[in-house]
């Protein structure tokens, strides 16, 4: 596989608290790397530095092998870069279609062709039938799937996705996680964010953990799972989280 992503010594201070603390993780072209950590790890922040939501402090951004530190959102996105927010707000006073043509258009000035990707992508995450619907009429699952299809259109070589499983019931999960392995199976690297474990450990290749702004360990699930700071930091015990 080929390296795609690559995250160099990644710092991000606020005062005197430092959220991301000289974060360095590569990406393969095709795997799917999920991040885990508690509330207020640094995760959400390592997503705007790497999308330029914010600059860093200190570190580089590499996609495949050129440097995108600190250029703007819609530049990294031209580049083939999505990303899905956690705090999902969709344009609730537009339908479901114009939303993800909204997407659609961060990468193509053509109409026509950003409504053809739009309906596409909802095609892709069974949102079809709700096209002509408005955002605000959406269930949370339904957000989700939005939310994803929004980022799809925009023809992505790498997506990544915050909490694209919170906060919906089990029967929502696993079809989230269905969607997710077929991206993944029909070429797209994937970085997501995760709170359950159970999750995470089905469809992640390899898992990046947080703690306190800082990496704690990285590598396969099982090895990431098995590490003391890792139990310590966010597991609790490892009969907790099974």
């Amino acid at each position: 596989m080929s390296l795609l992503l690559d995250v160099k010594g990644l710092t991000k201070r606020y005062g005197g608290l430092t959220a991301n603390a000289e974060m360095t993780f590569d990406v393969n072209e095709g795997e799917i790397v999920g991040i885990i950590g508690p509330n207020g790890a640094g995760k959400s922040t390592l997503f705007d530095l790497i999308t330029g939501f914010q600059p860093p402090d200190a570190g580089r951004v590499l996609l495949d092998g050129r440097d995108i530190t600190g250029l703007r959102p819609d530049r990294i996105s031209r580049l083939g870069v999505a990303r899905t927010f956690q705090k999902l707000k969709p344009f609730p006073d537009l339908t479901v279609t114009e939303n993800v043509i909204v997407g659609a258009l961060a990468r193509t000035s053509d109409m026509k062709t950003a409504r053809d990707q739009a309906l596409e992508s909802l095609a892709f995450v069974d949102l079809l039938e709700k096209r002509n619907h408005f955002a605000r009429e959406l269930s949370t699952g339904q957000r989700k799937r939005l939310e994803l299809a929004r980022g799809l259109a925009m023809s992505p070589r790498l997506i990544l996705m915050d909490e694209v499983t919170g906060g919906v019931d089990q029967r929502t999960i696993a079809g989230l996680i269905e969607l997710v392995l077929e991206l993944k199976h029909r070429g797209l690297t994937i970085v997501t964010i995760e709170h359950n474990m159970q999750v995470i450990m089905r469809l992640a290749d390899r898992i990046l953990a947080l703690h306190a702004g800082r990496r704690i360990a990285f590598g396969a699930p099982e090895q990431v799972r098995s590490e003391p700071a890792v139990v310590d930091a966010y597991l609790g015990t490892i009969d907790d989280a099974a």
